[in-house]
């Protein structure tokens, strides 16, 4: 007669799957357990590992899973499942005694390194303790875990996965702190800035902004999903501050650099909620600078553009698709219509005698901007110092009061009170002394006054349309057979331009060009 081998099958787990890449605790508990089995004379048939939380249903863990698959695939083996502690068996009660329940209809034993499983009253009295006890500590430490999330969040850390844009860095006496991560964080703060001036007319086109850039995340599938583009769009952590509903904190100023301005970040979320946009439309590119700025003469609608095939090549046209305008359907070149504009950016340039007093005009203005800068402040502090106030008579009454939809309607007040004093406290970091000296600052603005034209002529749609929005107020009408109309210039170069006429030598003239500028 001979004796069949004990076939035996390993359990191993760790909570998450940090600690099987970083540490060897699945490999520790399966030497642990092939000692076990060489010690008993199992053969050890397979071993299945999980990198799972212990409170979770154990019908979803994968390793569990595949176990119990294993066994049902062999009903006539009698199995024993060794495993090295009974929490990494079950860290919940019920979860606990339906798993045993489980194994039991598949006729498999289980056998631990730390605790002997009775089949006694007794023994399965002191097991259900041990599970009790499992889910007990599991509960309490995610108690503490949330208390110290809670804590560092009112100090002003992020906890959680760092947003795209910024990376964790350990900070000696800080611990692991958001920084910017270029260069995403450059990516992010061009959709928020694209998307509140309108650069990016819908969320679509800041997605397909995302897809452009070649280092941003995609899912599995290897796509930036519209709901990823939403996510960030409303992250609060990108202005610096935290919120958290979980943790009822309103517009906490964060430890971490800002990406974006809390007004931005406003600007944006009006645009969400404003009107649609209709998609993009393929066909057009960027072959057309005056697109959107560009207006009929006759009607004032915005001259829609298009290309022409003909004999040999195509043709770049404007026209007018307004029914009812006498102009519909008539077409403009477009290399004329873009010509003549460019003469009128060519007639925006001062001639060079004008920038020294350009130059003094704008410090006086840095001067009194600066002046100005210091009555903000002290009425922004006082303004800050009503809001607390208010925010602590709020939390008074939140204390005395007894109906919940009062206390609602007050949690209410006290989150707009915040985020009203966080976008005081920023507007007033944003008036404090600018770094750099006036030279600095003053060289690019009088780079681009001196001469717009040079931006013009290269030729680049991108540019070109910088231009149009930096020089004219408002569209440019064009008519078909007046040419354009005289666009609204902005106030910079109305002010050059008021320079150069005959009432200069005046003194209130000139008082009143300053005033302009100013």
């Amino acid at each position: 007669m001979t004796t069949q081998t004990q076939k035996a099958v390993i359990y191993r787990r760790v909570s998450d799957t940090k600690q099987s890449t970083d540490g060897d605790g699945l490999g520790s508990q399966e030497t642990r357990c092939r000692q076990h089995a060489a010690a008993k004379g199992y053969e050890v048939a397979a071993v299945f590992p999980d990198t799972i939380t212990g409170g979770i249903d154990f019908m979803k863990r994968p390793g569990m899973v595949a176990l119990l698959a294993f066994l049902d695939a062999q009903p006539d083996e009698r199995f024993v499942i060794v495993f090295d502690d009974p929490k990494r068996f079950a860290r919940s009660t019920r979860f606990h005694i339906d798993l045993r329940d489980a194994l039991r209809a598949r006729g498999a034993t289980i056998e631990c390194l730390n605790f002997r499983f009775d089949e006694t009253p007794e023994g399965e009295f002191i097991e259900t303790i041990i599970a009790a006890h499992g889910q007990l500590e599991r509960k309490q430490n995610g108690r503490q875990t949330a208390q110290k999330m809670k804590a560092r969040m009112q100090n002003g850390y992020w906890v959680h996965n760092a947003p795209i844009g910024y990376v964790y860095k350990p900070i000696k006496g800080r611990g692991k702190v958001l920084i910017p991560n270029p260069p995403l964080d450059g990516v992010i703060r061009d959709a928020f800035e694209g998307y509140a001036s309108g650069r990016f007319a819908t969320q679509a086109e800041v997605t397909r902004f995302f897809e452009s850039v070649p280092a941003f995340p995609r899912n599995k599938q290897g796509r930036v999903t519209q709901q990823r583009t939403v996510d960030i769009l409303t992250h609060p952590a990108y202005t610096g501050h935290i919120c958290s509903e979980v943790y009822g904190i309103d517009w906490q100023k964060a430890q971490h650099e800002p990406l974006i301005s809390l007004e931005t970040f406003d600007k944006v979320q009006a645009r969400r909620k404003g009107a649609s946009h209709a998609p993009k439309r393929a066909n057009i590119g960027d072959d057309f600078a005056l697109r959107g700025i560009a207006a009929c003469g006759a009607c004032g609608a915005p001259l829609r553009s298009s290309w022409s095939k003909g004999c040999t090549r195509r043709y770049a046209y404007y026209l007018c698709q307004t029914k009812g305008c006498g102009a519909y359907g008539k077409s403009i070149p477009r290399d004329r219509l873009e010509g003549e504009v460019g003469e009128m950016i060519k007639s925006l340039q001062p001639t060079q005698d004008l920038f020294a007093l350009a130059t003094a005009m704008f410090r006086y203005a840095w001067d009194a901007r600066r002046d100005q800068a210091r009555d903000i402040l002290a009425a922004g502090k006082r303004k800050i110092a009503a809001l607390e106030k208010e925010i602590g008579t709020t939390l008074d009454r939140i204390m005395g009061a007894g109906n919940s939809t009062v206390i609602a309607r007050y949690e209410d007040r006290v989150s707009e009170l915040e985020r009203e004093k966080a976008l005081i406290a920023e507007k007033l970091q944003h008036q404090a002394e600018s770094k750099g000296s006036f030279d600095e600052k003053l060289e690019l603005a009088l780079a681009f006054l001196a001469s717009p034209w040079k931006l013009w002529e290269t030729g680049q749609v991108t540019l070109r349309r910088l231009v149009l929005k930096l020089a004219f107020v408002d569209h440019i009408y064009y008519c078909r057979n007046e040419a354009a109309r005289t666009p609204q210039i902005v106030l910079s170069f109305k002010a050059l331009e008021a320079l150069e006429g005959p009432d200069l030598r005046s003194g209130p003239e000139r008082t009143r060009i300053f005033g302009i500028i100013i």
